[in-house]
């Protein structure tokens, strides 16, 4: 009985024996396989990371050299096309009436001086007859004075009469030359205004749209007036320009016997319309903007100027002469500050400092940094790192490519040209 129940109490102790052990050599391998895991992933990574960085130590580049030349130095801002004149057209101050004709057409090319709309003359027309009709009565009574006065010149020297009626008749005489030479100019007044009936263009331009119908009762008090003449031919463009540009722009303008060339361009898609020249520069600046306006004349001969229209506007300030240029995609901006990928002898490039001057946005000043003949990389450049190598586009084998070769490349010590 007692070794039967040792057997049955080791039977009853023997699996949670065993169960530890098993569960501890299941741990370790489970470890293990984890190690195993991470040291694959990093020798992974590792492998992958110089795979890479082999791929890409020679990137495909496109290059060009600095050379030199000239480059204009332009200012560009925004202006509105401003007409020389434009004129609202109403009566005369001295006439009125109903508007009996209208001689234009909306939108027509007018000429100075010619027939726009016409007031009934009828009323002044009458009112020179009466003039006239005084006139003419105001004659006969000068003749009439002037023939009784010359009586009493006889009859004065004679002593036949008082001395105070040839005097009176005297400036009887007088007294009807001034009626004559009033009811004159009631005539020339009254002829005027005939005149001023026929209303007339006082500019050559354009005619806008008619602003009074015939048959409306029309005065030189209306404000709507008959019609706006605008010019076309010269037109003005009005820009502003900021006040740290102003000194480049007044050192020429002052300059004797200069005109700064200005293109007026298309605002949406840049391109010249017209070709003119500054001719007048404000007296003040514009505290709210910080700019100066400025105008510039243009003959518009084709009419592509159309008033109150937005511009973008070119000026000529300067042309820069024998400077060092490279191409502006080559220009780069980041941690070092402006710089240029600069092409070595050994197909590596070199992050290479510059120091920049205007641009035309095709082509950079470099005013530090480069020499003439120095080859830059213009394409390719978002994956290049100091020291990197490039294989020229379209180059074979090592050979120069795109016929700019690497040139003089290889230099990187430079000095201002």
């Amino acid at each position: 009985m007692g070794e039967s129940e040792g057997v049955d109490a080791l039977h009853e102790t023997s699996p949670g024996e065993w169960r530890r052990p098993v569960k501890s050599r299941r741990g370790r391998w489970i470890i293990a396989i984890i190690v195993l895991v991470l040291i694959g992933i990093v020798l992974w990574h590792w492998l992958g990371g110089a795979a890479k960085k082999q791929h890409v130590q020679a990137q495909t580049v496109s290059v060009a050299k600095a050379v030199r030349g000239d480059i204009p130095v332009t200012l560009d801002e925004i202006g509105t096309v401003t007409p020389t004149a434009t004129v609202t057209v109403l009566p005369n101050a001295s006439v009125s009436g109903y508007l009996v004709r209208v001689a234009y057409h909306e939108g027509q090319s007018v000429t100075k001086g010619q027939l726009l709309a016409e007031i009934d003359p009828r009323p002044y027309e009458v009112l020179r007859q009466q003039a006239e009709a005084a006139l003419a009565k105001d004659q006969a009574a000068l003749g009439q004075s002037r023939y009784d006065f010359s009586l009493y010149q006889k009859l004065n020297a004679q002593k036949a009469i008082a001395q105070q009626t040839y005097t009176d008749q005297k400036y009887t005489v007088q007294q009807n030359v001034a009626a004559i030479q009033a009811d004159k100019a009631n005539i020339a007044q009254y002829a005027l205004d005939i005149q001023y009936c026929h209303i007339t263009a006082p500019v050559s331009g354009r005619a806008g749209l008619r602003l009074v119908d015939p048959g409306n009762y029309v005065s030189g008090s209306s404000s709507t007036g008959i019609v706006v003449i605008t010019t076309i031919k010269p037109m003005l463009v009005q820009f502003g320009v900021a006040q740290n540009d102003i000194g480049k722009v007044t050192a020429r303008f002052s300059a004797p016997g200069v005109k700064l060339p200005v293109t007026a361009l298309d605002s949406s898609t840049n391109t010249p319309l017209a070709t003119g020249a500054l001719y007048a520069i404000s007296n003040q600046m514009n505290t709210a903007t910080g700019q100066t306006l400025m105008r510039a004349t243009f003959p518009n001969d084709d009419q592509k100027l159309w008033p109150n229209a937005f511009v973008n506007v070119r000026i000529l300030v300067d042309t820069l002469t024998n400077a060092v240029l490279v191409p502006t995609p080559a220009v780069l901006t980041g941690a070092p500050g402006t710089y240029v990928y600069l092409v070595n002898a050994d197909r590596t490039v070199s992050v290479q400092k510059i120091t920049i001057g205007p641009s035309d946005g095709t082509r950079t000043v470099v005013t530090s940094g480069l020499n003439a003949g120095d080859t830059v990389v213009t394409d390719g450049t978002d994956r290049l790192s100091n020291k990197a190598k490039i294989k020229i586009a379209g180059s074979k084998g090592s050979g120069s490519g795109g016929g700019s070769g690497s040139g003089s490349g290889g230099h990187h010590h430079h000095h201002n040209p």
